[in-house]
Order: structure tokens, then C-alpha cells, then sequence
């Protein structure tokens, strides 16, 4: 069995880890994902909010201001996030023997972060 399978679920794909991966294994991590699931839910306004600003002719250029203040706001989230799988599933994959699994989510990740 890998270490990780992918999974496709409402168009969206993402990864599992294997079944020794300890059940409730982020359930420490509880405070730090309440954080993220709230700067997404501003994200979402944020969005929303362009949707308006869109429909109601307003200036490009503040337009263009609060795209990026939403780029910013999702980079933070995906900062938050790396640090977290860094600092937890990584080290968990490189304790259960599987670095190359690590190694391989590592680069993943920072080919992801280039672009």
C-alpha cells in the first residue's frame, strides 16, 4: 500500500494518508484550523465582495487593489498550512521510515509555491 492515495470527491482532489497514520492525529492542531477555516471564511467575503464591486461598474484599479489583498490573504493560509504539514505529517511520514514519500509531498509543495 503507498503512503498516500489520491482521492477525487466534487471535482476537487486531495490526498489520505495510510491507515497508520494515528486517527485524530491533527485533532491537537484544532485551534490553529479554526484560525484557517476563519481567514477563508473572510477570503470568501473578500470575493464576494469583487463579485459586487464588479456588477456595480466600480474602478479597476480598486478592483485590481482588493484582488490582491485577496492573493495576499490566500498565500497566508497556504503558508500557515505548509508550516503545519512540515512540522507534523512530514515528520510523521520520516518517523514511520517513508521519506521518500516526505521527500516527494516536500518537492510537491515547493513546485507548487514557484509558480
Amino acid at each position: 500500500m503507498s503512503a498516500i492515495s489520491g482521492i477525487r470527491s466534487d471535482s476537487l482532489s486531495y490526498t489520505q494518508l495510510d491507515d497508520d497514520t494515528p486517527r485524530g492525529y491533527h485533532q491537537y492542531m484544532k485551534p490553529a484550523t479554526t484560525k484557517l477555516i476563519r481567514r477563508l471564511k473572510i477570503v470568501e467575503g473578500q470575493v464576494r465582495g469583487l463579485q459586487e464591486m464588479l456588477e456595480k461598474d466600480v474602478y479597476c484599479i480598486d478592483i485590481i487593489t482588493q484582488t490582491s489583498a485577496v492573493k495576499q490573504a490566500l498565500s497566508g493560509v497556504e503558508d500557515a498550512l505548509m508550516k503545519d504539514h512540515l512540522g507534523t505529517c512530514v515528520v510523521h511520514q520520516m518517523k514511520k521510515g517513508k521519506e521518500s514519500t516526505a521527500i516527494a509531498e516536500i518537492l510537491k509543495v515547493y513546485n507548487l509555491k514557484r509558480k
